[in-house]
């Protein structure tokens, strides 16, 4: 009786772990890449045939000439994948207040005339450390500061941040946002100059 069950026991383990460790991975991946390559593959952006970041994945501007994105708080270096994890800090801890006061003197320093309030998400990190978007209202308080170091009209780069608005999913579920990578790419662009261009 006991070998029945033990015989029994070996054999479910074997089949549920053939079906769940080898044949549902292989039908998933099966399905995704074929229906859904771009996402399986990691939401990359290609220039010229190179991968130059993810739509899923923050990377960290600080040229004036580009859009700036949220404080990354991931260990070794910001928006690392590897290591994705928010501070954790509380709003009176006293590194968190010296990051967001170093980004508002940052902010302040390559646009010394304006005036308007700083959107909070422009000195704080996301929970993720790897927020690839920022609100419209941190993208157009930038405008001023990016017309002005690139030559362009205000309307014209107000116009790439309408064009790249993502709305709320479904109508409901999460805030407006405008992924950073893809505003920045638009402006090297709109400029069409390789030697002003990050990537």
């Amino acid at each position: 009786m006991y070998v029945r069950q033990l015989k029994i026991s070996i054999l479910s383990i074997v089949v549920l772990s053939i079906m769940s460790g080898l044949l549902y991975p292989l039908v998933i991946t099966a399905i995704t890449q074929t229906f859904f390559p771009h996402q399986a593959n990691g939401s990359l952006i290609m220039k010229d045939d190179k991968s130059i970041g993810s739509v899923l994945i923050g990377q960290p501007f600080d040229d004036p000439r580009y859009f700036w994105g949220r404080l990354s708080a991931t260990s070794l270096m910001p928006f690392n994948a590897a290591a994705s994890a928010g501070s954790n800090y509380g709003p009176l801890n006293t590194a968190l207040i010296k990051a967001a006061q170093e980004r508002i003197r940052a902010l302040k320093q390559v646009n010394p005339a304006s005036t308007a309030p700083i959107p909070v998400d422009l000195v704080t990190s996301s929970a993720s450390g790897l927020d690839p978007h920022i609100s419209p209202a941190s993208a157009l308080y930038q405008v001023p500061r990016i017309a002005r170091t690139r030559g362009l009209p205000e309307d014209a780069v107000r116009q790439i941040i309408q064009k790249h608005t993502e709305d709320r999913w479904m109508g409901i579920l999460g805030e407006r946002r405008v992924p950073v990578l893809l505003l920045n790419l638009e402006l090297d662009e709109l400029n069409n100059s390789k030697k002003e261009s990050l990537f």
